[in-house]
């Protein structure tokens, strides 16, 4: 028996256990494993005989502790997918005003940005407290991962949609060059 405990905000609890229940049993239905939750404090227990599976839960988990909806946190079940996380707090130092002008650069006029950068990568963003948390491919989450820090060391946004554009097109060529051997 495999287990891992995560202590999420008190706040993501109810969206974790969701209206009666029905999300953690969804968790725990295709995870194969069991959440214990101690909405009280925030820490989830999780439990199951495939520590891989009780590994990627806890991902889910955390995920959702981080802001993401559960169904998008799910994907994490999925083979090739991967979560990171990017620490704001490590770019704004213990400035709340520069931490919150961070986060708007992430997030763009209008969600422009993070809509932008999702787009591109094929990966999901959320920002949340101190963080941003990057949901996607393993091969894509790296690029969605580096232009979320190019953004937050204060790179010109469109400087950072070309990296993107440049990194995805390496990317393609590496991918055919590889099929040609």
């Amino acid at each position: 028996m495999a287990i891992e405990e995560v202590k999420i905000p008190q706040e993501r609890v109810a969206v974790l256990v969701g209206t009666k229940g029905s999300m953690r049993r969804k968790i725990e239905k295709i995870s194969s494993t069991k959440l214990i939750v101690d909405s009280a404090n925030g820490d989830v227990k999780i439990e199951g005989e495939d520590s891989l599976k009780v590994f990627t839960t806890r991902d889910v988990v955390k995920a959702i502790g981080r802001g993401f909806n559960p169904l998008k946190a799910l994907k994490l079940l999925e083979e090739d997918n991967v979560f990171e996380l990017v620490s704001i707090k490590e770019y704004a130092g213990k400035s709340q005003k520069k931490e919150e002008r961070l986060k708007s650069r992430i997030i763009g006029t209008e969600g422009k940005a993070k809509k932008t950068i999702e787009d591109k990568t094929y990966c999901e963003l959320s920002i949340y407290g101190k963080t941003v948390g990057v949901i996607g491919p393993i091969n894509k989450v790296h690029i969605a991962r580096r232009a979320v820090e190019m953004i937050l060391h204060g790179s010109q946004h469109g400087h950072v949609y070309q990296w993107i554009d440049d990194q995805l097109e390496k990317e393609k060529l590496d991918d055919f060059s590889q099929e040609i051997q």
